[in-house]
């Protein structure tokens, strides 16, 4: 990819800073909840890998269901683990876990979501990927505020996808996430259940982010790409993870705020890529490397059976890797296990593409003086509109970063289909239904977005890379009948 090759030139020679500037101070939060200004990062030191296993998030179970409906209970609450071995880290989190607790839907069947907010600060739960109406969007001016509680209702009319919630209140999201307020959404249905894919104990979401950590376990937190040197795999840095002599999904995603990876498995040897961030692909794709910026999802399915036991394996992480970021974590392999589980040549039909009849076009920067994140160069007014689209259109979205810096699009509600890049077609494992293309320096992305759903009125669209959304980089539009 001469684009990344080019972003990698870019970031060495201004020593890899995603800067922010302006806007949000640099905070650490102490135990007793206090945010407190930080006058420089007092980093700790790199903290040797595969030190400690990697855990799998607990599945929530519903507090009680009907036949149309499951009802949970996922509240927004402080709470400490251990990052740095034997220190104490403030984290702010759904459900009192880093990551948050896996919710498992079904096409088709409501999820209700209580949520009551326990922390200082008000918050907007985002199910990012969600067909949903506005109210339950989750959106950035929509808040809980403190102390207060609502219902989410999710009716999940839509296929099978991994998808992920996260905070959205408008320039705390950034830090709320940062901080550990996400998890995983898995939606099923028949189709996927019919394709015998690895399930069950073999079917394994897997949040990837980084953070930075004072020496006394503190999360560190300002805009600066560089203050993030610590990788952490489902809450835990670099860790192990024992697998059988078999296939296993993987449900990759990018949870970081502002650090694009590139994944392999350090043998060079292949995998085969199933979904993104919307759902199943056509068909499966064959890969050695994987590249997912912020927000992205992909689903992989890797044979751990051509491997004896004992072997070890490492996923790395090659775009702008440090010494403390080129390594992911590690597999374990065992001994084999008994498994029916296959990768069918046809996985899904995706819908017809429509024929477009608007074209818009977006143009992403960063103010240099201020910090703010502009969109056509506007920064986010909640009292403004920025256009109408009608109901069952379909149109062409044109995204360009006239910035040297990373930036990716995101659109609430609908998915849609990367047209190209810069003129390139999109390689076959970005082809599949999308939420977030990415937009590296200088590029242009054309997406084709149809509004095929039941829903009107206020979503919004922006930089999914959160620090930029938190600086105002993100549009909001209104659906009207046609």
């Amino acid at each position: 990819m001469n684009s990344r090759r080019e972003m990698l030139k870019l970031m060495a020679a201004t020593g890899g800073a995603l800067v922010v500037t302006g806007g949000l101070a640099a905070r650490t939060l102490r135990p007793d909840s206090r945010p407190v200004a930080a006058t420089a990062p007092a980093l700790a030191g790199p903290i040797p890998p595969f030190q400690v296993a990697m855990p799998i998030p607990r599945t929530l179970r519903p507090t009680s269901r009907s036949s149309t409906t499951d009802y949970y209970t996922l509240d927004v609450q402080q709470a400490v683990t251990e990052i740095l071995p034997g220190k104490r880290t403030t984290v702010l989190t759904y459900g009192g876990s880093l990551p948050g607790p896996v919710i498992r839907a079904r096409s088709g069947r409501t999820v209700v979501v209580r949520q009551t907010n326990r922390i200082a600060d008000g918050t907007s739960m985002h199910l990012h990927g969600a067909v949903v109406d506005p109210a339950n969007d989750g959106g950035p001016m929509d808040l809980i505020a403190p102390g207060a509680a609502r219902t989410y209702t999710f009716p999940n009319h839509q296929v099978a996808a991994s998808l992920w919630y996260h905070d959205h209140a408008h320039m705390a999201d950034a830090e709320h996430v940062y901080r550990g307020m996400s998890g995983f959404y898995l939606v099923g249905d028949a189709n996927e259940d019919s394709l015998g894919l690895p399930q069950g104990a073999y079917d394994v979401p897997v949040m990837i982010r980084d953070v930075g950590l004072d020496d006394d376990g503190s999360l560190y937190f300002d805009h600066l790409f560089t203050s993030r040197p610590q990788i952490l795999v489902n809450g835990k840095p670099q860790p192990y993870f024992r697998v059988r002599a078999r296939k296993y999904r993987l449900r990759l995603v990018n949870g970081s705020n502002l650090r694009p990876f590139e994944f392999k498995l350090d043998d060079g040897a292949s995998f085969q890529q199933i979904s993104t961030d919307r759902g199943l692909l056509p068909a499966p794709v064959t890969l050695s490397s994987l590249p997912l910026s912020p927000g992205e999802r992909a689903d992989i399915v890797v044979d751990f059976s051509r491997y004896a036991a004992g072997t070890r394996i490492v996923l790395q992480n090659t775009f702008f890797a440090t010494d403390t970021t080129a390594q992911i974590m590690r597999f374990d392999v065992g001994d084999p296990a008994p498994d029916t589980s296959r990768v069918p040549a046809e996985l899904a039909t995706l819908p017809a593409l429509g024929t477009p009849t608007v074209t818009r076009n977006f143009t992403l920067t960063l103010d240099p003086a201020t910090g703010a994140g502009l969109i056509n160069g506007r920064q986010f007014d909640e009292n403004r509109v920025d256009f109408t689209v009608r109901q069952g259109a379909t149109e062409i979205w044109e995204i360009s970063n006239v910035d040297q810096i990373p930036h990716n699009f995101h659109i609430h509600l609908v998915d849609f289909r990367v047209l190209d890049v810069d003129g390139t077609p999109p390689a076959p494992g970005e082809a599949g239904l999308k939420d977030i293309v990415s937009v590296m320096p200088g590029q242009k992305a054309r997406i084709q977005v149809r509004f095929a759903y039941p829903y009107l009125g206020r979503y919004y669209y922006h930089c999914h890379l959160i620090d930029h959304g938190a600086m105002g980089m993100m549009g909001q539009f209104d659906i009207v009948r046609s």
